[in-house]
């Protein structure tokens, strides 16, 4: 696959519902538009494969169990705490290689092996670590993909919330906690993740490409347009910079005053 023909798949992606986002497929195509060298067909296998282990072991255990068991216990994968911002922890490809990556790639996985066996699992944009939720007959619970896929109980969510600044209100409510979101929203938080470190590390050809793919993936928002144009600027490539601006004006007037002044600054660099 190509980067053009992985551009090609997200396009696909972003036209789709929620409720039909292909999440495996859009992530695969995320990591190949990063890296188009690898061949992802051995991710297919290996997703296959973690699909198959977790309904062997949902015969035998409870859900939580069933998916710790397959994930983190037969196929390994675990949180990467030494190299946590790891470039390589940001993509399914990457990940299924190494066996370790951040919470919400790790998640992807557990994801899409819960997806194949027709569980009830859905991911938790929770502040500061990505969780997964499960519906089970007691009620939902929480899991942790970085920590193995451990069950992370009310009150420790409750004091995960109240370190990541939430109000005391706020961090009681279960309910709000472990609020789920779409697949779409938790592929687009990963890409977020990728963005922000490039940045931070002034590898603008890499921040370019991951706020892309966020514009691919959610074709009706302006915010992912800025970002590639703040890339752009960063790379010196200024009419293309000016390119994603206007694109950013047309999707949303109220990016109009935002993109107006960047555009007016990047002018004057052309001048």
């Amino acid at each position: 696959m190509t980067r053009e023909e992985a551009e090609a798949v997200l396009a696909e992606a972003g036209k789709a519902s929620d409720e039909s986002f292909p999440l495996f497929e859009a992530s695969l195509a995320c990591a190949v538009h990063e890296d188009p060298s690898r061949d992802p067909e051995p991710t297919r296998v290996l997703a296959q494969e973690a699909a198959e282990r977790l309904a062997q072991h949902m015969a035998a255990s409870p859900i939580d169990e069933a998916l710790a068991e397959a994930m983190a216990g037969d196929l390994r994968l675990t949180g990467d705490l030494m190299t946590y911002d790891h470039p390589a922890n940001t993509d399914i490809i990457s990940v299924w290689e190494r066996r370790k990556g951040l919470p919400v790639a790790l998640g992807v996985l557990y994801l899409d092996a819960a997806r194949r066996c027709g569980l009830p699992v859905a991911g938790v944009d929770f502040p500061g670590h990505f969780l997964l939720r499960v519906e089970s007959d007691e009620g939902p619970f929480a899991i942790d993909p970085f920590a193995e896929g451990r069950v992370v109980l009310p009150s420790e969510l409750t004091r995960r919330a109240l370190l990541a600044g939430l109000t005391p209100d706020v961090a009681d409510r279960l309910e709000r906690l472990m609020e789920p979101v779409s697949d779409r929203a938790v592929l687009i938080r990963l890409q977020n993740n990728i963005f922000a470190r490039a940045q931070a590390a002034r590898d603008y050809p890499r921040a370019e490409r991951s706020a892309l793919r966020r514009a691919l993936l959610n074709p009706t928002d302006h915010h992912p347009w800025l970002d590639v144009a703040a890339a752009r600027e960063g790379q010196g490539a200024l009419a293309g910079a000016l390119l994603a601006l206007s694109q950013a004006q047309a999707l949303d007037g109220g990016a109009a005053i935002t993109a107006r002044a960047a555009r007016e600054r990047v002018r004057l660099q052309l001048n």
